[in-house]
């Protein structure tokens, strides 16, 4: 056995399990918690000090349970070296195209959120049911090996898609669809209420994959006018940090869909931008802009920003099979670059 996998062994058996196994928590404070969203260690190390006052629990108890888990599972002040060598635990899922694998730098990372958005029809929920397939492939695939957690606002979902696709690369269909975790969110309040809840789900799953399609589509249908603007910032903003503290915990790749709107007074540049502003463009790490073409089923990825990629644009299919590379002979002769 090498040195390394002893210590991950060693790591894994100093983790804690159960949040009853934490210096401080016993049945009664372990049920409040779970009634307030956290289920899971990982969760509690993810916690503020705020966030477990509605438990009844003293800022000095809550400040020194939240630092045990942390402790359980590893998080703590690092030097650039060992973040290094903890930046090779980041995993990458592929998308099904190579040219926008290229383009995001091998693939979708794990522990952070990507933000694809777009106009009606520019694919970005094609992308997320190819992802819930490719999840489930094995590494040397560019897979996870893992399930996915599917949160729909829209009613986009469609598992005869998943169907299709997991066919078109040999897996299991059955499989495939027992493998997706599936949550229709009829209000933002709800949509909130299923991520924070989530914790247990994707420790019990495996989940590897979290997905909110669309993120902001609740919140801009129930947050009208500018009076409203604050509020609706500040929900998008806590269910952000939400997403990002389960995708570090556990290791998962985290993908938000997101509408667009029209900027009529905008003169040069691209008049259409995503909704949430500020907030979901500092939360989102990859941000990733959809957009159709005249060649049928031919779509453009432009790589928007990246905390270390280079802005850039590729061109992907959709088809019967899912998300394909396009072949030479079909490129069109201007893709819009």
């Amino acid at each position: 056995m090498s040195e390394e996998h002893e210590e991950n062994e060693e790591l894994k058996k100093s983790r804690l399990e159960y949040l009853e196994d934490l210096p401080g928590i016993g049945p009664a404070t372990a049920q409040k918690l779970k009634e307030l969203g956290f289920h899971t260690v990982e969760s509690l190390a993810m916690a503020t000090v705020r966030e477990l006052e509605p438990a009844g629990i003293s800022e000095k108890k809550a400040a020194a349970i939240i630092s045990a888990a942390r402790a359980s599972i590893g998080v703590t002040f690092v030097r650039a070296d060992e973040l290094l060598k903890m930046r090779q635990n980041v995993l990458r899922l592929t998308t099904g195209s190579k040219a926008v694998d290229r383009l995001l730098g091998g693939g979708l990372e794990t522990q952070t959120i990507t933000e694809f958005y777009g106009e009606y029809g520019s694919g970005k929920s094609q992308i997320c049911h190819q992802l819930c397939v490719n999840v489930q492939l094995p590494p040397e695939k560019g897979g996870l090996e893992g399930a996915a957690l599917y949160i729909d606002t829209e009613n986009t979902f469609r598992t005869e898609r998943i169907v299709q696709m997991a066919k078109h690369i040999g897996l299991n269909p059955e499989e495939v669809v027992r493998n997706i975790i599936y949550a229709e969110a009829y209000t933002s309040d709800h949509q909130m209420f299923l991520l924070e809840n989530a914790d247990e789900v994707i420790k019990e799953n495996n989940v590897k994959l979290i997905i909110v399609d669309s993120l902001t589509a609740h919140f801009r249908s129930e947050y009208i006018g500018r009076e409203m603007l604050a509020s609706r910032q500040q929900r998008l903003n806590k269910h952000m940090h939400k997403l990002i503290r389960l995708a570090r915990a556990f290791n998962a790749v985290a993908v938000v869909t997101n509408q667009v709107m029209a900027k009529p007074d905008m003169f040069f540049g691209d008049p259409i931008s995503p909704v949430g502003g500020h907030i979901v463009g500092h939360t989102s790490h990859t941000r990733v802009y959809l957009r159709k073409t005249a060649h049928g089923p031919v779509r453009i990825a432009r790589l928007v920003s990246s905390p270390y990629l280079p802005e850039g644009e590729e061109i992907f299919k959709i088809t019967e099979n899912g998300i394909e590379d396009v072949a030479e002979e079909e490129k069109p002769k201007s893709s819009g670059r």
